[in-house]
């Protein structure tokens, strides 16, 4: 058999396909199992909302704001200034002195092998006062029912830890180009009912910026102390959790609460770099990864280029046309309809071969500096490679 380059445009486009329908799918049949959380419970639950703040001025006041309009729960809300250089300890200490379920703890040191945010979270965690534990990062905002949400979705699910992913606030263009990939990933890569089923700490999934547990359950799973030396406890606290038998639930935030992560395209760059190898980075998952989403986003749109421009001169079978189409089809469907449902750029989602080529660079640049022993720098701490 001869091998022409029409043969290999109609083996390329179906493969492209193929791949590409693994995301789609999965993504459309996760979004009717990634709801909202349910409404609040009955009772008033006693919540201790618990922020690690490190830097934090331009964002901790609104923080305060939202979380003190929260409803339906007694609150106690704990801030830990974690060796800030800013105003971050005398705005909170503000509004401390104006509202007594503000309390304001400084940081102890940094001990050796600890991560700064996991210090902060044990520290914060051993003064809260009640059992029901919420752990927002400072650039979080929350509408009045979002705790209350929150906790009624831990007591519905059973689960020993939950948390819910919120909108992303996109002021600089790789955020906007970026940052939705975030449930992209999330939702077209993990099979959510059997994470759901699953104490497999290889199927676990959650977001650091907005985590909900009890007191046992945290102990139980050995807390932020389990994995101290962690950038990454988006991934890793849930997979303490089910290391210690306990399930981990997952649930859409996006209209109770956003988080504006960064201000610039280097903080976005340096922020997914810093802990892209306790994931998608990882030795062991970075190839396949690359071959995913190469082939089922990027290819796609190489074979349509290919054609716009006329190669292979001979031109392209119509079978090879129709399964190109169907692969370009098939790689923008996930990003499109997920933007729709979580308040996402239309754009961005048609931009969705740039962002993975942009991603994909970012995860093999952050595996490369891990190879090289380099180390990094956030908020103003040196981190040890990860």
């Amino acid at each position: 058999m001869t091998i022409t380059p029409a043969t290999i445009v109609l083996l390329a486009a179906g493969i492209a396909a193929a791949v590409a329908a693994v995301p789609a799918g999965l993504l459309l049949v996760n979004l009717r199992q990634f709801r909202p959380g349910p409404p609040p419970p009955a009772d008033r639950p006693k919540v201790s909302v618990l922020v690690p703040a490190r830097n934090e001025a331009a964002a901790i006041g609104r923080l305060l704001d939202t979380v003190l309009a929260s409803g339906g729960v007694d609150l106690d809300l704990v801030v830990l200034d974690d060796a800030s250089d800013d105003d971050t300890a005398g705005i909170v200490a503000t509004r401390a002195d104006q509202d007594s379920r503000v309390r304001l703890l400084a940081g102890r040191p940094l001990p050796a092998g600890w991560c700064g945010k996991q210090h902060a979270c044990f520290q914060l965690a051993a003064a809260a006062r009640h059992e029901t534990l919420v752990f927002l990062d400072a650039d979080v905002r929350v509408t009045p029912d979002a705790i209350a949400r929150g906790v009624s979705f831990l007591r519905q699910t059973g689960a020993g830890l939950v948390s819910g992913f919120p909108r992303q606030e996109t002021p600089c263009l790789l955020a906007w180009l970026l940052l939705p990939l975030i449930h992209f990933v999330l939702l077209g890569f993990l099979p959510l009912r059997h994470s759901r089923r699953s104490t497999d700490p290889a199927v676990a999934a959650g977001c650091g910026q907005f985590f909900i547990t009890t007191r046992e359950a945290y102990g139980a799973a050995g807390g932020h102390a389990a994995i101290a030396a962690s950038l990454h406890d988006g991934i890793m606290l849930p997979r303490a959790y089910r290391r210690a038998g306990l399930k981990t639930d997952i649930f859409d935030a996006t209209d109770v609460a956003s988080c504006r992560m960064y201000e610039t395209s280097g903080e976005v760059f340096s922020g997914l770099a810093k802990n892209a190898t306790e994931g998608i980075a990882a030795a062991g998952t970075i190839l396949p990864f690359t071959v995913l989403l190469g082939g089922g986003q990027l290819l796609p749109a190489v074979l349509a280029g290919l054609w716009l421009a006329g190669w292979p001169p001979d031109g392209w079978p119509p079978a090879a046309v129709a399964t190109m189409l169907l692969a370009v089809g098939l790689s923008l469907l996930p990003r499109l309809v997920a933007a729709w449902r979580f308040r996402q750029s239309l754009g961005s989602g048609l931009l969705q071969p740039v962002a993975i080529a942009v991603f994909l660079i970012i995860q093999w640049y952050a595996l490369s500096r891990r190879l090289l022993g380099l180390q990094t720098s956030w908020k103003g701490r040196r981190l040890a490679p990860q």
